[in-house]
């Protein structure tokens, strides 16, 4: 099955006002590309965001969503929120949410059936750290992190359900797994998958989301199993991204 591929700038705590005009504005001066494009915002840019992206095929995403609906959370943002704001994709279990603020698999779990029932795609990120990878941990915290969204959700939902491998030791660390420590893990995941459902297995979406760069990205998404990319800094950059969304 010929999957199409997706690439989701995570601008994660970074932008301005001027600054989201530029880079929008020359993504979409680019015209039509050959991958499904989104960006994922902080939240006080969503509202400028949608403007900007209006009549463009670039779609609109969050970086997080509450796994609450309503009521006293303060400094929550529920998906129904962002949904009001035209986004069509939300960001759930980014490492840096599970390593700097402590997000557990149950609460990811939780993120991504919520996000789904406010119509949402969860953009749903997994990967083992440099210690977890070093004591061959590797298949073992990507299947727990998997497969507590499973419980959660069940393997139908996974239709609706862009995952991305994040291992965690490649972050803006100017390392990268190579094509094939990459397409290892990725074939791992739809695997698990297949156990459930190959249907769906071979449906599902799996960005990659350790540094993927102008440099690398033709040579990391010519691996079967690697559809995609969640672009870090390369994502600020509009050369750089549109480079990236080319090499699809």
């Amino acid at each position: 099955m010929s999957r199409k591929k997706i690439i989701a700038g995570n601008w994660k705590m970074n932008g301005g006002l001027a600054a989201n005009q530029a880079l929008v504005t020359a993504l979409k001066a680019a015209g039509d590309l050959p991958a499904d494009v989104a960006v994922c915002v902080p939240y006080p840019y969503l509202a400028q965001a949608q403007q900007l992206l209006q009549g463009s095929a670039i779609a609109l995403g969050a970086q997080n969503v509450s796994e609450q609906t309503a009521g006293a959370f303060t400094g929550e943002v529920s998906g129904e929120m962002l949904r009001e704001f035209g986004c069509t994709y939300a960001i759930v279990g980014h490492s840096e949410r599970r390593t700097l603020y402590g997000e557990t698999d149950a609460q990811i779990a939780r993120k991504c059936v919520r996000a789904q029932q406010a119509g949402l795609v969860p953009i749903l990120c997994i990967g083992e750290t440099l210690a977890e990878r070093e004591a061959n941990r590797t298949e073992t915290v990507v299947a727990e992190q998997l497969d507590a969204v499973l419980s959660a959700t069940g393997i139908a939902a996974f239709a609706n359900i862009v995952i991305a491998y994040e291992p965690v030791w490649a972050i803006g660390t100017g390392k990268t797994a190579t094509p094939q420590q990459a397409q290892d893990v990725h074939a791992f995941i739809r695997q698990r998958l297949a156990a459930q459902d190959a249907n769906i297995a071979a449906q599902v979406r799996i960005q990659y989301g350790g540094s993927m760069k102008p440099g690398n990205a033709k040579e990391l998404m010519a691996m079967p199993d690697i559809d995609g990319g969640l672009i870090g800094g390369a994502s600020l950059v509009a050369e750089d991204f549109l480079a990236i969304c080319k090499a699809a």
